[in-house]
């Protein structure tokens, strides 16, 4: 993607928004396309060539009636999700391909001290993204909407490290799960700074099958805490890698999509371009 890309995602996520302000009054492409300045052909290519389906059936997608058929014959484990999908085909992504390893105590006790972190900025399918490495693994990855603000919060969780701009080979094989470039992609490994309860949440987070949604309750129980979805819900917040740990995935009981670290608009386009690619995939 290049500069351009970030436009396009812009005029993409701000129709989102406007169908979601909207959304009871079944907004037509003309409405739509009023509000992002396009005129509606051009706003329909655009669209689609983007998610891969039109803004009627993406809207379909992203509408909290979706979310609440998922929800409609109570919550639904990991389990009860796994076997309705049979983690055929992507839905085992994250299973696969990403494995987590916790600092050492000492590692986390020091702040970074002794870590060496290169870190980038790239483009992606949903904005500018700042990705950070060690020489474990990826240790941060946020989505940029002021770069001070994103590299602020990375160093205050290595207040100690040293810091190199500096793009490697961790960071450009990460990138390719935005691609869905899949066949050429090695195991990405993640080097997070968290508590042990921190470690399984986000390692319960791995087995969400993309397109799917789940409960912050659904993760209490994954991870034997039934009565921890507060605490659970201050574990997902924290979450260092967007998109990759999927807490976008994670929703409320009510069929709400709640919040996101990195805006409500990102979830939802991420919700939606997800279940638009699963549809694409098993035709």
């Amino acid at each position: 993607m290049n500069k351009q890309g970030d436009i396009n995602y812009g005029r993409v996520a701000e129709a989102i928004r406007y169908i979601q302000q909207d959304f009871k009054t079944q907004p037509t492409l003309e409405e739509i396309a009023a509000k992002v300045h396009m005129s509606p052909y051009h706003f329909q290519r655009l669209f689609t060539d983007w998610v891969g389906v039109s803004p009627k059936k993406f809207l379909q997608y992203i509408s909290l009636q979706y979310a609440k058929r998922m929800l409609s014959n109570g919550e639904p484990t990991l389990f009860d999700i796994a076997e309705q999908t049979g983690f055929s085909g992507t839905g085992r992504l994250h299973d696969l391909f990403v494995k987590i390893e916790g600092m050492t105590p000492g590692e986390y006790k020091n702040q970074g001290e002794s870590l060496i972190i290169h870190y980038s900025y790239f483009h992606s399918l949903f904005g500018q993204v700042l990705i950070a490495s060690t020489s474990k693994g990826i240790c941060y990855m946020g989505f940029v909407d002021d770069n001070n603000d994103v590299f602020s919060e990375l160093f205050q969780r290595f207040p100690k490290a040293n810091f190199i701009e500096k793009m490697d080979e961790l960071q450009q094989n990460a990138l390719k799960i935005y691609r869905q470039d899949w066949n050429d992609l090695r195991q990405i490994k993640l080097h997070l700074k968290g508590t042990d309860f921190q470690l399984k949440v986000w390692e319960a987070l791995l087995k969400i099958p993309m397109g799917n949604r789940i409960t912050y309750g659904a993760i209490a129980k994954e991870i034997e805490k039934p009565k921890a979805s507060r605490a659970v819900g201050t574990a997902i917040g924290s979450n260092p890698i967007a998109f990759l740990i999927p807490c976008h995935r994670v929703i409320q009981t009510t069929g709400s999509l709640g919040g996101y670290r990195w805006g409500t608009i990102r979830k939802t386009a991420m919700l939606g371009w997800e279940t638009a690619q699963n549809d694409i995939l098993d035709l």
